[in-house]
Parts: C-alpha cells; structure tokens; sequence
C-alpha cells in the first residue's frame, strides 16, 4: 500500500448516469464495488460528485434561465447522486453518511468539517453533496476544498472520457500524449486545462497532489490508492 490514509475522490456526474440523463443502477453499484474494495483495505475515504447527469447550471443558463436558480438545482441533482451512492454502498455493508452543504435534515446531516473526519476515522464513507452551497462553484473546487479541510492526503480525480492528462484533446489530437506524472508548475507552463482554474490554484498552492484518471478501467480506484500505475499523478514537484 501507498501512504495515502486518507483520500478524496472526484466522481463526474455524467458516469453516474451512464452517459444519459438520470442515474444507471449498475454503473452505481460498480462504483460502489470499487469504493468499498478500497474501504477493505483501511483506506479513510471522501467522495464528492457532480451532478451533470441531470442539471448543468451553466447550460440551462445558455437556455435562458437564471444562472442562480440553474447552480441550486445542479446542487440538488447532485444530493439524488450521493443518495444513490450512499444506498448502494450500505448494501455492501459500508457504513455510510452523506454531509449536504444546503441543509436537508430529513436525507442528510449538515456539512460540518470535524464530524465528517470523525466519520471517516470510524472507518465510515463521507459523501459531500450540494456543492459548495452557493452558485458560481464548481464541483471540482468543491472537491479540492472539501479534501483540504477534512485533511486529505490526495484528490483521486475521475476525468469523464479520457484515462488521464494528455498534451492534446486526445479526442481531436491522435497524435496526442499521454503524461504519466506532472508537477503543477509543468501543467501551467504547458497551459494544460486539467480542471476548474480555482481548484487547481487551491491545489498548486497548498501542495495537494491529484490523480487524473478513467473509471472505465475496472478497479481504477484500488489501483490510484495503491499506487499502481495508473492514470497522470501531478504533485507539487
């Protein structure tokens, strides 16, 4: 094993949904499969999701909608996700507790930072949901907020579409490569556009090292945690 005690991991919304709207029961529980594989080991995990598979607050602004109103029912996409994952996960036997950052005590608890540590050091999952709580952020620099206070050792950072950090768009670039490791400092250099702009300066800045990897590979998270080859490492340098 790795020195990761504890990690965070950054699900899309769009691989909860199968890449269609709403949420695909077995893709839920192969996640929750890997999820609980890594829980076996003694590894202390995080989760945070999107919630692209139902609402997009940016895209139902292009249609017309307020930008505010559009981020809050992202938010609310991304708790039936959480709820999703929670459920599947406790039928595995995984002690689970989903921490919301827009109060809903009737499905969640609130999000408090050293409750949510006190979960994890039970041995129990923590899924952050809601978001940030407030419009305009995106789940990426929630993730790397949420994984800075609960005092996470790495942001394991599920890129929909692709299996890491590549020069090029490898979709429009066949010639492109692939990056096996990266220093925050060569990422910005390159110009590369690996996440959200503020979650990577949260993520340079306070030397947090990420894996950028695919689900598509079975057992992608064991592997991250493990430290197998997988996936693009970027780490302070």
């Amino acid at each position: 094993m790795t020195g990761y005690n504890r990690v965070l991991l950054k699900l899309s919304g769009e691989v909860f949904g199968g890449g269609k709207v709403g949420i695909d029961p077995d893709v839920v529980q192969r996640i929750a499969q890997e999820i609980a594989e890594v829980v076996q080991t003694g590894t202390q995990v995080a989760v945070v999701t999107g919630g692209g598979n139902f609402f997009r607050g940016a895209e139902l602004q292009q249609r017309g909608m307020d930008r505010v109103r559009a981020d809050y029912m992202g938010m609310l996409g991304i708790v039936m996700n959480c709820l999703a994952l929670q459920d599947f996960l406790e039928k595995l036997g995984i002690d689970t507790r989903v921490q919301t950052a827009i109060t809903m005590g009737q499905v969640a608890e609130p999000y408090v930072p050293r409750r949510a540590i006190r979960h994890m050091e039970k041995g129990r999952v923590v899924i952050f949901g809601a978001g940030m709580g407030m419009p305009f952020f995106s789940t990426d620099t929630v993730a790397v907020q949420r994984a800075l206070e609960s005092r996470c050792d790495i942001v394991l950072y599920d890129k929909s579409g692709v299996d890491g950090i590549y020069s090029a768009d490898p979709k429009k670039d066949p010639s492109a490569t692939k990056f096996d490791e990266l220093t925050y400092d060569e990422a910005i250099s390159r110009g590369l556009q690996i996440m959200d702009q503020t979650a990577f300066t949260l993520c340079s800045e306070n030397k947090l090292p990420m894996i950028v990897f695919g689900m598509a590979d079975e057992g992608a998270i064991l592997k991250a945690v493990r430290g197998e080859k997988i996936g693009t490492l970027v780490h302070p340098g």
